[in-house]
């Protein structure tokens, strides 16, 4: 079974009026002020799938700035996780700056099926100074319903490009730290972060931490799969494409053709998923 943990999804509505959530939305303006940028429904996701011989795709939601767009875009991918059960799994967003509404969106979107949040890319202000209360209460609440959190990440150096943010390992490392029971799901390798699992700490405090492969082929030399695998639980690595910044089928076949021990590379395309999925909730 090949599952892609890392997918995005917008509603027609976002789609078609580009120009006026980029207006709305300065989150949303960084990564999709250019054209090129490209969205994707979720029947175009789901034709992806099929074309790239995907069985389960995990939709992300986007860490819009408004709650009132958060709120209107979790509800597309409940929707879409609703008509395609067996195909598609949804994290939705939470606004951490409103946080009398975070904890309800939260709770509205569990109870309606999401497995969790993400792609989330607090502000390092907000990850150190957010209100304790606010932090303990959106974790031990993920945590007692075995949900997921999902961190957009970042590499400290490297190539700017559109959305990098400065989501860095040191920024997020202080939060697995602090939190070690949340079952957390970093981005983009990341962003560096398992070659730190050399340091014994470090490698304590990762053990419940998860790395998915999402737009590998723009960040990193292929054989950082054999890198990470041999540096962090390689059953804590997942398959993650970032449909639609970039075909499913690019990322696919760049695993494809790893020359990966063949119960590794299958552990990586699905069953690791698998068995981090089999504890998320879903009511």
């Amino acid at each position: 079974m090949i599952i892609d943990f890392h997918t995005h999804i917008f509603s027609p509505e976002v789609i078609h009026n580009r120009e006026q959530y980029i207006a709305a939305d300065t989150s949303f303006a960084e990564i999709y002020n250019k054209p090129t940028a490209r969205m994707a429904s979720v029947e175009e996701l789901i034709e992806s799938m099929d074309n790239s011989c995907i069985d389960m795709s995990i939709v992300c939601g986007f860490a819009w700035s408004n709650a009132t767009l958060c709120q209107k875009e979790n509800n597309y991918i409940l929707n879409a996780i609703s008509r395609y059960p067996q195909r598609l799994a949804g994290l939705v967003t939470i606004c951490l700056d409103d946080s009398p509404s975070a904890m309800y969106e939260l709770e509205r979107c569990v109870n309606s099926g999401a497995i969790g949040l993400g792609e989330m890319r607090p502000s390092s202000d907000i990850l150190v100074n957010s209100i304790d209360s606010l932090w303990t209460q959106i974790v031990n609440f993920l945590i007692s319903s075995k949900l997921l959190f999902l961190f957009h990440a970042s590499e400290p150096i490297g190539h700017l490009y559109h959305g990098k943010g400065i989501l860095t390992p040191e920024r997020i490392y202080p939060f697995i730290e602090r939190f070690p029971e949340l079952k957390i799901v970093l981005a983009h390798w990341g962003g560096g972060l398992p070659f730190y699992n050399l340091m014994p700490e470090v490698k304590k405090n990762l053990s419940n931490t998860w790395f998915d492969s999402a737009a590998s082929p723009f960040l990193y030399d292929p054989s950082i799969y054999n890198h990470v695998s041999n540096l962090v639980n390689p059953e804590h690595i997942l398959f993650g494409s970032d449909y639609p910044l970039m075909p499913q089928s690019r990322a696919l076949n760049e695993l494809h053709n790893m020359a990966l021990d063949n119960e590794l590379k299958q552990a990586i395309l699905g069953g690791n998923a698998i068995k981090l999925l089999e504890g998320a909730h879903a009511k």
